[in-house]
This record gives structure tokens, sequence and C-alpha cells, in this order.
């Protein structure tokens, strides 16, 4: 997406999310980021003809569509964490069951998260009202604090990044169902947690009022 010129908006967000990601690291405020995708399932309608030395496998041009499911992406770039949720449908209510996985399951012991995440309409604490009593949805909301990309800019979200070395590695090929899904995103994300790969951000507030300068309004 191509990002309006000399928007306010825009800039705000941005810097206030540049600002973020230049935060030393802290354990008991992890910054997490948050973004979904989704991955159409694809099966066989004939059998595919294995890999043999200097040969890949082939698969026929012909297949059968079995469906779509969504996976919520959560990463925590300075901890070199990331899960892979996987739904049926990208819902509020499914969005707020998986925010409620980081601090309730994945980081119990953090005072804060920081979330970082784009502007989707789902993705708002009302999506907790609509899946929880209202103080249950109110304790969640106040384990976050909330940071939002500003539209036609999600490539400030670093698990958009991740979702696509996800899509690399794990997804560019056909995957016949959901069950499928499951087990071979697990084990690309058991095998990229026990590197501990993180995210090298580099880019600074300071760069993008020089290298986006037309995104800024201009004085005289």
């Amino acid at each position: 997406m191509i990002a309006p010129e000399a928007n306010a908006a825009f800039v705000a967000a941005m810097e206030d999310v540049l600002d973020v990601y230049q935060r030393p690291h802290d354990p008991k405020r992890p910054l997490v980021c948050f973004d979904e995708t989704s991955k159409q399932m694809i099966k066989e309608t004939r059998t595919p003809i294995p890999p043999a030395p200097g040969r890949k496998a082939r698969h026929d041009y012909e297949y059968e569509r079995n469906g779509v499911a969504n996976l919520f992406m959560m990463f925590a770039p300075l901890e070199g964490w990331r899960h892979v949720k996987v739904t049926d449908r990208h819902a509020a209510v499914d969005y707020a069951h998986a925010l409620k996985d980081l601090p309730d399951v994945h980081f119990p012991d953090a005072t804060k998260i920081v979330l970082v995440q784009d502007n989707l309409s789902t993705h708002t604490p009302a999506s907790l009202y609509a899946a929880f009593a209202a103080a249950e949805a109110r304790r969640l909301v106040e384990r976050f604090e909330w940071h939002f990309t500003p539209k036609h800019g999600s490539w400030l979200d670093l698990a958009e990044s991740e979702l696509g070395v996800l899509a690399s590695q794990c997804l560019d090929r056909r995957i016949p169902n959901k069950e499928k899904l499951i087990k071979e995103v697990a084990a690309w994300q058991a095998n990229r947690n026990k590197q501990c790969a993180q995210a090298d951000w580099q880019f600074t507030t300071e760069d993008a009022r020089i290298k986006l300068k037309r995104l800024y309004p201009q004085f005289q």
C-alpha cells in the first residue's frame, strides 16, 4: 500500500511504533507484534511423484480446494519467540481468544505486554468485550499497552515480516487440511524458537524524518 503524502495521522502512528521499537529490552514488559494471514488448503487429486536425486517432487496441475484456515502470528522480536495459532475464522471473537493466550499462557509473569498490531477493524479492545464478560474483558485490556501501525503502514508490524518467513519456509506448498497445517506450523515454530531467531530493527524516527520526509506535513 502506498502511504499518503503529508499525512499527520500516518506519521503520528509511525513515530509511535518506531519509538516503541527503540526501547531497551524489558522482560517484564515484553514487546509482542501481532498479525494474521490465511492459507488455502489444497488436496491432491493424483498421487505426487516423490523426489529423486537431481529431481524435485512433481505435483499434478489439478487439485481440490479444501477450505481456508486462518493463522494468528504472535511474535516477540526481542525474545526470539513466536507462536502461531491456527483457527477456522478470523472474526473478532477468534482474535480475542488468541490475544487472551498472551498474558494468560505465554507471558503470565509480565506486568504489561507492549502490543504492536495493524489497523484491522477487529484488532481493538472492543473485540475482547465481544468475546468475554465485561470484567474479564477489562482485565485483559489492562494487561496490554496498545500501539497501532498507521493505515497503509503495516510494514511497520514486525509480525508481518515473520509471517513472510513462515510463508517462504513452511506454507509455500500444498497442504491438504487444517490438521496437517497445524502440525507443519508447529514444527516450523519449534525450530525457529529453538534458534531464538530475533528481529534486528534499525529504522528509527530520525531516519523516517529524513528518508520519508514526503509523508510529513511541511511548514514554512
